[in-house]
């Protein structure tokens, strides 16, 4: 178990956990001063949840999910908020906590408030986080609706790697819009009404997320429609250079059948150049019905696709991308600027 702790010039503490080998014993024991609840300790510990919020009056329980690295997957961040400390338990490392703990120790300034600020601050550049997901999304799409017009074989690997990346930031970010949702709502006394606006920042941020995710989800399913028309349509002309194929041989077969039958009296059977005459007939026919078809835009040369299939990258850029911090912080690192401006204009 690794420990951090920040202590706010207001008087209360963040205490950061990172579960590695601790059991809940020690955990508790560790968290004991705070008097919390042992079974949401507990759950924290042992359970994996969806997020969620328990208010049990001297202390509130909420579950967050944030973006891992390199790859789209997700993982819990336990909260326990209580009106002198915030403690945040995690498995493994979290980008967003650690990009949030080191600007506090840079700038401790941004602590200003309380406890439920900084968790409100918290969910903010996770929510952040999960927003990138979109953005890739967004700059993807295009790529994916030209490979779809040209029925690219590799598009169904592309499409369900997004679409796997989607469900499974979809599958958290519904329940942690109802959870700010509640927190924004909250008449708790250990969120302030500060806290609450912050909150309320944060749950547009997340219904933005949320939203976006639908929309996704429906542009993938028009994109797959698109594929599947452009896969016809290359199959039809297919279809159609065949059939002109079998159109342009029918005559050359008929007249080849005709001189084939085994009768003595077949015009120009006897004469040297009789298979002169017919083969130089059979070659205009073909050369004529080529140049009919041919006019009348019947040959078009197939578009080609390229061979072979590759696993589809999904949208593990977003999984990459820097965590946002600034938007979180972006009131209180301005606020003493602010107040040295007001102070050289009353000079």
């Amino acid at each position: 178990m690794k420990t951090r702790t920040f202590d706010s010039p207001q008087g209360w503490t963040w205490i950061d956990v990172e579960l590695i080998t601790a059991g809940v014993d020690e955990l508790l024991e560790t968290l004991a001063h705070l008097h919390l609840d042992p079974l949401s300790v507990r759950d924290a510990v042992e359970d994996i949840d969806l997020p969620k919020v328990d208010d049990f009056g001297a202390s509130m329980s909420v579950v967050f999910h944030g973006l891992g690295e390199a790859t789209i997957a997700t993982y819990e961040i336990d909260c326990f908020l209580t009106d002198a400390a915030l403690v945040t338990i995690h498995r493994g490392r979290s980008p967003a906590l650690d990009a949030l703990y080191a600007e506090i120790e840079r700038h401790p300034q941004l602590a200003h408030g309380g406890p439920d600020e900084l968790m409100a601050r918290l969910a903010d550049v996770v929510s952040r986080r999960l927003l990138t997901v979109l953005d890739t999304f967004d700059n993807r799409y295009e790529d994916l609706i030209d490979k779809a017009l040209n029925a690219d074989d590799n598009l169904l690997a592309e499409l369900t790697a997004v679409r796997r990346d989607l469900a499974t930031v979809r599958r958290i970010v519904h329940p942690q819009r109802e959870v700010l949702d509640q927190l924004r709502a909250s008449e708790s006394p250990l969120i302030s009404d500060a806290g609450r606006r912050r909150f309320h920042d944060v749950f547009d941020i997340a219904n933005r997320v949320a939203t976006g995710l639908d929309a996704a989800r429906t542009s993938l399913a028009e994109t797959l429609e698109a594929y599947r028309g452009a896969e016809a349509r290359q199959a039809t002309d297919v279809t159609k250079v065949l059939t002109i194929y079998a159109a342009i041989m029918l005559p050359l077969s008929l007249i080849a059948g005709f001189f084939g039958m085994n009768f003595v009296n077949l015009p120009w059977l006897t004469r040297d150049w009789g298979w002169i005459v017919v083969t130089a007939v059979m070659g205009f026919i073909a050369v004529l019905s080529l140049g009919i078809f041919v006019a009348l835009g019947w040959i078009e040369r197939p578009s080609g696709r390229e061979a072979g299939r590759t696993l589809g990258r999904g949208l593990a850029e977003a999984a990459r991308a820097p965590v946002q911090v600034f938007g979180a912080v972006y009131e209180i690192t301005t606020m003493p600027v602010r107040r040295d401006a007001e102070a050289d204009s009353d000079r």
